[in-house]
Formats: structure tokens, sequence, C-alpha cells
């Protein structure tokens, strides 16, 4: 099993040596799409004793449960479909003189390196050692919002650099105070920060110092999810990053941030029962709020999907921050759902700003005319990424809300509904008005199988869990929610 787990990140490190071999212009495509492929496959070949068996794998630097096992999913799946939309993007910018073969090469290296690194974060026992894996993410993941190494491109990046890192180092201090709360309880100080012993000494950690530390984790690894107020790095990262890299960030890198609170928060709910639920509220509708004022007011479509990510870590904030069994299963289901839908978004805009050379969404016009491909998904995903039934984030948003007024909050239910209203009216204000219409400016749509074919898998998959819960896929939810979340419930 140790082996698997190796695997498992070995996988997309070797993917990432074999892209820098440049014998064929294509190669570090291909080399790229066979490994997520494999990956995907150890991926669940490693989860599915966990889902089918409950197993827990709990070894030298190792650790994995169901929580583990869902992330993990989710990241090799993304992987996979940014990895195949990435061929077909790319193509296009070498074709149009924007890129070099050379250049490329080292995007799908960096790629896969980002990859690997996202991985460990779900397998790791040490938290200390998921703080460096989370700043390890913000080193490699700045090569690729700087990619195009533009000066717009070169700002965003040091401006998600700078703030993410100083959140990390808040994160730090946080883990620092749980490790001086730990003192006089766990006597190996060698395994003090590996998470199964101090979550099952939590109960006889100091309080004062976790709520101290409780505070600066949420905030620390909270600017790496994009938790408002600390979020003003996203809306640039996310614009002026590689279309792809974009769709990565939204999908799975702030799903590992995230992962890195829900870790402390199950420490923390036996220590100090309710702080830390209590202070993701405040960040979520924090976070909703934020949104839905930038979402009415965005004239980049990139930089209105990033403010969207941030609506939906919010709504996923304040799944958690309920803290019952129903929130707790909405909130890791509208992680999937989120996770599945989002790059159908951002592949869609990468399409628009290939073919009409601009993301202002005001200068877009005749999409269903001149692009109907990408005008069909551009609707699907709308409706997708705002919460219309039947898609997946309908049934993640539904629950959470279900749960607030199970929880007896129906003032919270109110607020967050009237929020994801906004949010869906700016999303039809600014994007139906592009399907229509017509423009002088000569547009085609460049069409090949494998750049349509994340869309198809993608849109499939919420359409799939919008309108299906199989047994099998209840299961894996509820399991992690008794066996992960159970000691807090």
């Amino acid at each position: 099993m140790m082996f698997n787990i190796e695997l498992v990140l070995l996988v997309p490190a070797i993917t990432a040596l074999l892209c820098l071999v440049r014998s064929k212009k294509e190669i570090a495509a291909n080399i790229s799409i066979i490994g997520s492929c494999v990956g995907l496959i150890v991926s669940v070949m490693l989860c599915l004793p966990i889902f089918t068996d409950g197993e827990v794998y709990n070894y030298g630097l190792w650790y994995m449960d169901s929580l583990s096992a869902l992330f993990l999913m989710i990241i090799s799946f993304v992987a996979l479909m940014v990895s195949l939309y990435s061929k077909g993007y790319f193509d296009f910018e070498r074709k149009e003189g924007l890129l070099t073969a050379k250049y490329e090469s080292y995007y799908y290296f960096f790629l896969n390196l980002f990859i690997a690194i996202m991985l460990s974060a779900c397998v790791v026992k040490s938290m200390g050692l998921l703080w460096i894996i989370i700043e390890a993410t913000t080193l490699v993941s700045t090569f690729l919002v700087g990619f195009y190494n533009n000066e717009h491109s070169t700002e965003a990046a040091w401006k998600y650099l700078i703030i993410c890192s100083v959140g990390i180092t808040l994160a730090l201090v946080g883990i620092s105070l749980v490790y001086a709360s730990s003192i006089g309880v766990i006597t190996d100080t060698s395994s003090a920060l590996d998470w199964p012993i101090l979550f099952a000494v939590a109960s006889q950690l100091d309080p004062v110092l976790m709520r101290v530390a409780m505070i600066l984790i949420i905030i620390g690894f909270g600017t790496k999810v994009g938790f408002a107020p600390m979020h003003t790095w996203l809306p640039d990262a996310h614009s002026q990053a590689p279309t792809p890299v974009s769709a990565l960030l939204s999908a799975v890198l702030l799903n590992c941030a995230f992962y890195s609170i829900l870790r402390f928060y199950l420490i923390s709910e036996i220590t100090i029962p309710g702080f830390a639920g209590t202070l993701l509220l405040i960040f979520g509708f924090a976070s909703l709020i934020v949104a839905a004022a930038f979402i009415l007011l965005s004239k980049d479509i990139k930089r209105m999907l990033a403010y969207s990510s941030i609506e939906h870590m919010g709504i996923i904030a304040i799944g958690f921050g309920i803290g019952t069994p129903l929130a707790i299963f909405a909130a890791l289901f509208h992680m999937l759902a989120h996770s599945l839908t989002k790059p159908i978004m951002f592949f869609t805009a990468g399409n628009i700003a290939q073919a009409y050379g601009t993301r202002d969404m005001e200068s877009i016009r005749g999409l269903k005319e001149k692009m109907p491909y990408t005008a069909f998904m551009l609707t699907a995903g709308t409706l997708a990424i705002v919460g219309t039934p039947p898609f997946a984030i309908f049934i993640g948003e539904y629950l959470t809300l279900s749960s607030a007024i199970d929880a007896g909050y129906w003032w919270m239910a109110a607020i967050m509904l009237g929020l994801i209203l906004i949010i869906f009216a700016g999303f039809v204000l600014h994007i139906f008005p592009m399907l229509s219409g017509s423009t002088e400016k000569e547009v085609h749509e460049h069409k090949s199988i494998i750049r349509a074919l994340p869309f198809a898998i993608l849109l499939g998959a919420t359409l799939f869990f919008g309108l299906f819960m199989p047994d099998q896929v209840y299961d894996c939810f509820e399991m992690i929610v008794e066996k992960v979340f159970g000691g807090i419930l």
C-alpha cells in the first residue's frame, strides 16, 4: 500500500520530467495526457478499498482516509481534463506564434509538478509537512500564473506569491500554537504534529491556544482558499494565467487549501466545539457578499469566473460552519460539484478569448452563430455554475440551504438564497448577451476532438451527479461524514 501511495505521487512527477523532452513539438502534450490517464487509474485503484471497505492507510509519512481519497480523486480527474484541454489550447497558441515548443514543454513540466504536489497534500500525515506542501503549491503555481511573462501576468504572479505567502506564514504561526497546545499531552515530540495523534488527544489540548491557532490557521489557509477579504490575489491570478491553469487553480488548488483547514477543523471541534465553525460562517458569508457585488460589476469573463470561485468556496465554508451531518454532506458534495463544473466555464472562456482576442464580455457578441459548440457549452456551464437544476451544483446549494433551515438558521438560509439569486442575475446579465447579436470580427471556432472531449466529459459528469445519486456515491459521502466527521457530530 505504501508503494501505491508513492506511485500516485511518482506518476505526475515522472510525467513532469518526461515533458522536458522536446524531440517533437507535441510530445510534451501527449506525455502529459498519458501520464494523467495513468495517474487517474492509479488513484482509483488506491481509493477503491478506502471507499468500499473503509480502510485507513496510516504508516510512515502517509495517512489516507475517505476524506483524503475524495480530494485525491477530484485532483486526478480534473488534472486529466486540464491536460486534454491544454493540448488543443496550446496548439492554437503555438500556431499563432504566441508560444514556442520549448516553452510549451516548460508549461507541461510545471503543470504536472503542480499536480504531484497537490496530490501529496492529501496523503501526508504530518501537519507540518502539509504546511510545507501548501507553500510549495504556491511557489510552483506562481510560474504557471506568470507563464506569459508580460507586464500583467508578472504583476499577477507577484501579487499571488506575496499575498499567499503572507497568509501561509500566519498559518505557520497557528500550527506552532497547535504544537504548543500539545506540550505535556503528547510525549513524543517528533510526532506531535501527526494528524492521527493530534486528533486522538484533541480533548486534552489547551483551548486558549487552540482558539488563537484556529483564527490564524483559517485566515492563513483561507487566504489560499480565496476567502474574503483575503481574496484579492485570486481575480488577478485567474485572469492572467493560461486558461487551463485557471481551471486547475479554481477546481482543485482552492480545495487543497480547504483540505488543510478541514484537518485542523476536525481537531478544534473537539477541543473548542463550534469556534472554528463560527469563523467559517463569517468568512463564508463575507465571500458570498464580495462575490455577488463584483460579479455584477465584472467586465472580464475570467475575473467574473474567479469571483464565482470565491462564491462557491463561501458556500462550502457555510456548510462546514453549520456543522450538522447534512450540512457537511452538502459541503463535500458541493466541493465535488464545483470541481466538475468550473472547468467547463474556464474552458469556454479560453475558446472565446482565443477566437475573439478579448476577454471583455461587452465586446463579445454573436457566439451562437460564430461558435455554436462553445456557445452551447457556455450556456450549459452557466446554468450549471449558478445552480439551476438538473446540474450537480443545484443539489449542493439545495442541501446547504436545507441544512441551515433544519438547524433553525432561517435567517442564514434567507441571506444565502438572496446572494445566490444576485449572482444568478449577474451571470444572466453578462453571459447571455454574448450569445446573440453580431460582430464584425472574423471569428472561427477552433474545433478538434481532443479540445471538445473534456467539455463533454465534464458536462456529462455534472449532469449525472445532478440527476442521479448512485448508492455507491451516496455511501462514499456518508462514510466521510460518519467516519471522518463522526467524532464531532
